[in-house]
């Protein structure tokens, strides 16, 4: 099991690294175009509906993987894109979007992702599916996602990915935010990206 997850790791980390060493000129943070699918999923969101893709067009979207018990990371990077957010300006602000999917749907409910992402910024929605449904969407964008083994209080951690995808208003994906990226960084991206 923990050769397996090392391996999951080591694939999400060499996906990074080959986004990392390619694309994008001008950007603050890293460009994708071109290098990822563009916007593509089906999630139950934390109202209860079932959302797509055509629900968020028209408008920039970042997308991240996590779950709300995760300890460092997931904080880390809403708390960031929430004041990346706010720093690129009001205006921008209006129109952007974060999905935040949790890749751990036994733990988190509907309510527990809405109180989540409620506490970062009106910006957030929680979204889950079934764990097949989240390996066909993690599988889209190259990357995966795994549980370690239960302790004694049946707690468990999840691995990944730590990267955020940002997509324009028609869904093409446009710049990759990596925990190394600056806050004003990424507000300058997230400018550019809303501003066309």
């Amino acid at each position: 099991m923990q050769a397996s997850l090392g391996l999951k790791s080591g694939f999400a980390l060499a996906l990074v690294l080959l986004l990392a060493g390619c694309g994008g000129s001008g950007y603050q943070t890293k460009g994708i175009e071109g290098l990822l699918p563009e916007l593509q999923f089906d999630l139950t969101a934390e109202t209860g509906e079932r959302i797509t893709e055509e629900d968020f067009y028209g408008a920039p979207t970042v997308m991240f993987f996590g779950f709300t018990h995760c300890p460092d990371v997931c904080p880390t990077a809403m708390a960031r894109i929430a004041a990346a957010i706010e720093a690129s300006g009001a205006e921008e602000a209006d129109e952007l979007r974060v999905l935040f999917v949790s890749v751990d749907p036994e733990r988190d409910d509907l309510p527990k992702l809405a109180r989540y992402t409620d506490f970062f910024s009106e910006h957030v929605t929680g979204a889950t599916a079934s764990i097949p449904e989240l390996r066909e969407l993690t599988k889209h964008y190259r990357v995966t996602f795994g549980y370690d083994e239960p302790n004694e209080f049946g707690d468990y951690n999840v691995s990944h990915p730590s990267v955020m995808y940002v997509f324009d208003a028609a869904g093409e994906p446009r710049a990759l935010f990596r925990p190394s990226d600056s806050i004003a960084a990424m507000a300058a991206d997230l400018r550019r990206i809303t501003r066309g």
